[in-house]
């Protein structure tokens, strides 16, 4: 992974991410910060932090960016390739690790992939 200087700023986001068990939203990162920083620094820190390979991004069923830590990447390569569950109805969002295939496209390359599931989370389906 790459070094990023621990700023505080930078310190305050990672301790959130450490924390936490699922993917949060931009718009929840930056009303959780905004007593420690603004909206343009939130914005700038995680794009360096997807970057260098800390977390990873992938857009919700509302258009937002979400974010969640990285397992075993760097800058050179995201290994995060992975789909995401986002419950509809309590709005949680995270990682599954189960494998999706992405089919061959014929006459194209396929870089980045993003599967978003949605339906009831394990809590609100009981």
């Amino acid at each position: 992974m790459a070094i990023i200087r621990k700023t505080k700023s930078v310190e305050a986001l990672l301790t959130l991410f450490n924390k936490a068990e699922n993917a949060m939203s931009v718009v929840e990162l930056v009303k959780q910060l905004e007593k420690e920083m603004n909206k343009t620094t939130v914005y700038r820190i995680l794009d360096r932090l997807e970057e260098s390979g800390h977390l990873h991004s992938f857009i919700g069923k509302d258009g937002l960016t979400w974010y969640a830590k990285c397992k075993d990447c760097d800058e050179a390569h995201h290994h995060d390739a992975h789909p995401h569950f986002q419950c509809l109805n309590c709005g949680k969002v995270e990682c599954l690790s189960v494998d999706v295939s992405i089919p061959k496209i014929p006459k194209r390359e396929v870089v980045v992939s993003h599967v978003l599931i949605q339906g009831k989370c394990e809590s609100c389906v009981k």
